[in-house]
């Protein structure tokens, strides 16, 4: 639904998109994930026919953006990280208005504006200015206009910035309830955008690719050992020197008031620390998998890992 073969966009002499190459499948969100600058908004901006591109191709909905750059409009609904809102108009009256100019047909209008304002949940607010409602719920209305001709592909530009952790937890709700209905390229420098919300994730650093897929198998092709991270009544040496007595176990670190327990790929020793946390009393909280999707993009950022 979107492939992007040797992007590149240069300002001058600064290159901020360097041969980018990627795709998403229909139905799927994706994630476009890169610390600030990293070249995330220039890349949404040349999908969406806002820039030109300086070399490369790319194609949304299989319509090329260079070449057919109104059927591209037709099918991309867009959420820029500043909201195009006008903020003296109604909820409704504004999303009519966006409906008109992105020609959806006169008669179909009115159902376009309720359908939208249903699914982003905005039914409640339809009559307040948008000057008059919380953060939350202008994210909610950028959302619904990018909706409103009924787009194959949402393009959305850091979705929750600026919003508290309530209004954060209802929009990646929403984000995720368009899953299946629509191809969505979400832009973020969050990590728990993606984990929480995508199926998938590419990953940007300096406008250039170093690493793309589903959050499973970049996980899985990032991992030198299996392991887990445990949480326990209190982590500290002595804690440590328990575990590491356990056969197999290659290394045992202490990670913010956590404990890091490590082995060999290929082995399974949840079991075994699990057991011994608990023979020993050590108030076992939680036990989760380790070398996720985190520990690649940690890598990535911190210049340790080239594609």
């Amino acid at each position: 639904m979107i492939e992007v073969q040797e992007l590149t966009k240069k300002y001058g002499e600064l290159v901020a998109v360097r041969d980018l190459t990627f795709k998403v499948e229909p139905g799927r969100i994706w994630g476009l994930l890169g610390p600030n600058a990293a070249g995330k908004t220039t890349t949404m901006r040349i999908l969406t026919g806002y820039l030109p591109a300086t070399a490369g191709r790319a194609t949304v909905a299989g319509f090329d953006v260079f070449e057919e750059p109104d059927a591209v409009k037709r099918s991309i609904g867009y959420l820029p990280e500043v909201l195009p809102l006008y903020l003296d108009m109604t909820v409704s009256g504004y999303l009519g208005f966006v409906a008109e100019i992105k020609q959806v047909p006169a008669a179909k209008r009115r159902a376009a504006v309720a359908r939208v304002m249903e699914s982003a949940g905005l039914m409640d607010v339809g009559r307040r200015l948008i000057k008059n409602i919380s953060r939350g719920y202008k994210q909610r209305v950028g959302i619904a206009q990018a909706m409103i001709h009924d787009p194959k592909v949402l393009v959305l530009d850091e979705p929750t910035i600026g919003l508290d952790p309530a209004q954060i937890k209802e929009i990646r709700e929403l984000i995720k309830s368009l899953r299946g209905e629509h191809t969505i390229l979400l832009s973020t420098h969050i990590l728990p955008e993606v984990t929480q919300v995508c199926d998938g994730v590419v990953i940007i650093n300096e406008g250039r690719l170093m690493a793309s897929g589903s959050l499973e198998d970049l996980a899985a092709s990032f991992e030198r050992n299996d392991g887990v991270m445990l949480k326990l009544r209190r982590a500290g040496g002595e804690e440590a020197a328990l575990l590491r007595a356990v056969p197999g176990v290659e290394r045992v670190t202490v990670e913010g008031g956590e404990l890091r327990v490590e082995w060999g790929r290929g082995r399974d020793l949840r079991d075994d620390v699990a057991r011994l946390a608990l023979d020993r009393g050590l108030g076992l909280r939680e036990m989760r998998s380790v070398a996720g999707i985190e520990d690649l993009y940690m890598k990535i950022v911190s210049g340790g890992l080239e594609q």
